[in-house]
């Protein structure tokens, strides 16, 4: 870097301390960040390692980051931080999902299952849905933002907006540089990283379910009774199709 800059090691190394780094590895660290932040679905599959070869590679490639992916989460997840996350959830008045785009996707699977546990969540996936859901966030109330990369407009503002009124509010991203995790009370990181055209939801979706795992267990007994209700019905009601 100093010789791309015409200087030398030393005064690379005080400019980056200047800028309040502990050292080039952190300074380093931060910059890898900031490229996960901005990378596009084009850096993506221009990264491939393999990327004049036939389907079959490409598609072993996707499952080895797949793979990558969940074992680095699965690796830093924090079990006491779920457990406390689900203890928020269950004393909160209302829990609050923002999320948008293809995070949509992550923010209509949580909130099929905490509506199946009894929990009073709300959802919004779209800018004006935002605004007036949280209009009237209050103290008591559990905001989850999720959104990766440089994140939506719409989820970081809502959640600031959401911090703001005094809700407590906890960020899903993919790197410690977004919005999502510089406002949010707490932050959870995982990874989206892909070499195809798109985002991995591979490390997201386990996120979900050991989250909902925590929250389930949180108060099992009273699981296992909506359990045995939900139970009668999909052996017997009438959505299910039978021959």
């Amino acid at each position: 870097m100093a010789e791309r800059l015409r200087t030398d090691t030393a005064t690379a190394l005080r400019a980056i301390r200047g800028m309040g780094f502990s050292g080039y590895p952190e300074f380093r660290r931060y910059l890898h960040e900031l490229t996960i932040a901005h990378a596009t679905s084009l850096d993506s599959m221009l990264a491939s390692t393999t990327p004049n070869s036939d389907i079959p590679s490409h598609v072993r490639d996707s499952l080895e980051q797949d793979q990558k992916n969940f074992i680095g989460f699965r690796n830093a997840l924090n079990t006491k931080q779920l457990a406390r996350l689900a203890q928020r959830m269950w004393s909160a008045r209302r829990i609050i999902l923002l999320g948008g785009d293809l995070a949509s996707a992550l923010v209509f699977y949580l909130e099929h299952h905490l509506v199946v546990l009894g929990l009073p969540v709300f959802s919004a996936t779209s800018p004006g849905r935002v605004v007036h859901l949280v209009r009237t966030t209050g103290k008591k109330d559990l905001v989850l933002a999720i959104s990766f990369h440089r994140a939506l407009r719409q989820t970081v503002e809502g959640m600031r907006q959401a911090k703001a009124k005094g809700g407590y509010c906890v960020g899903i991203t993919d790197t410690f540089v977004s919005p999502i995790a510089r406002f949010a009370h707490e932050c959870l990181i995982v990874s989206v990283e892909t070499c195809h055209f798109g985002d991995s939801y591979v490390g997201p979706m386990a996120l979900m379910n050991v989250l909902l795992v925590a929250c389930a267990n949180y108060r099992r007994g009273y699981a296992l009774a909506l359990a045995r209700e939900a139970a009668e019905e999909q052996q017997r009601g009438f959505r299910w199709y039978e021959e």
